[in-house]
């Protein structure tokens, strides 16, 4: 069962509140003390935020004690039908920046509109009076939110830039690379020596299907339980893993789809592209991500990938 807003009495509003004061500042919490070893100038911020929740919370309870008493009923944002709702974000390690950035400001925002809508039906003027201040309070919160990356000192911030990227490149683009380039290159072998030794285009498909999904299935696993990310800081393997084998996947049906096409010479020479667009990509998010030169990661791709399409062909050809 679930309470309207509208039918809050005032008690049950500053309790309300109160509650949700205490709450918010445990997720600032929650934020400091994991962005604290990859980003201690931000979760410094963060401390401060929560320090200030403390504030409004006991600024809150002062009142409420001179008003009711000292009984406070247990009232939960979830028991009030269309209150504000904190997805749990704060559960999830590692804390991306911008995502913590983006909930801290959205937070702020909802509790200011908490504020001020239980302000316009306060019948008391000193509640009316505090939750005016504390609705302006949480409108300071949002901007701090909003621009809270221009709070750090540029180097530390260009610090925690870039170890959210290194931690990205660990996280997802590692994973990604090392599955697209063994769908794109491993699977060659197979669909092109099955193109050439039957010149049928939907048995070709298949084998080139079953390829890329089997491969995928194998490469999950394998970057899953290759390691927990405890140490290493590589996130969790269940993402890495759904990351490695669903590029995989695309790496091995993009040169697999186009043996829907019904004529045979039409569709490997689509494939045939596709095959260049895909090593191209992959010498491109080398480069980009890897640090590595583009002609060096071109020139190492396209050998491999020219090995394994010479060793399909020969073989589907004899």
């Amino acid at each position: 069962m679930k309470k309207s807003f509208s039918d809050l009495t005032e008690q049950e509003v500053l309790a309300l509140a109160i509650s949700n004061e205490d709450d918010d500042n445990r997720i600032y919490r929650s934020f400091a003390d994991a962005l604290r070893g990859s980003y201690p100038d931000t979760a410094g911020i963060y401390d401060k935020m929560a320090e200030e929740e403390i504030g409004h919370h006991d600024m809150l309870l002062d009142l409420y004690r001179k008003k009711f008493g000292d009984f406070l009923p247990l009232i939960r944002r979830q028991d009030v039908k269309g209150f504000v709702t904190r997805r749990p974000i704060w559960l999830n390690r590692p804390l991306g920046l911008d995502a913590v950035r983006k909930f801290a400001e959205e937070m702020e925002f909802e509790t200011a509109r908490f504020y001020r809508r239980a302000a316009e039906s306060a019948r008391d003027d000193a509640v009316r009076d505090l939750l005016t201040r504390l609705a302006a309070a949480e409108d300071k919160h949002e901007k701090l939110a909003q621009e809270l990356g221009e709070k750090i000192a540029p180097t530390a911030r260009a610090a925690e830039d870039e170890t959210a990227r290194r931690m990205f490149v660990l996280q997802y683009v590692q994973p990604g690379l090392t599955g697209l380039m063994d769908g794109s290159v491993s699977t060659l072998a197979p669909l092109f020596a099955a193109a050439f030794a039957t010149h049928n285009t939907w048995a070709t498909f298949l084998v080139g299907l079953a390829a890329a999904v089997g491969a995928g299935i194998s490469m999950a696993f394998a970057e899953a339980l290759s390691d927990d990310g405890s140490l290493t800081g590589r996130g969790a393997p269940v993402v890495r893993g759904a990351v490695c084998g669903a590029m995989t996947a695309v790496g091995g049906l993009g040169h697999t789809l186009p043996y829907l096409i019904p004529h045979f010479y039409l569709a490997t020479t689509v494939a045939f592209a596709v095959v260049a667009v895909e090593l191209a990509a992959i010498s491109w998010i080398r480069t980009h991500y890897m640090d590595t030169p583009f002609l060096q990661a071109a020139f190492q791709v396209v050998v491999g990938g020219a090995l394994v399409f010479a060793a399909g062909i020969l073989i589907g050809g004899s």
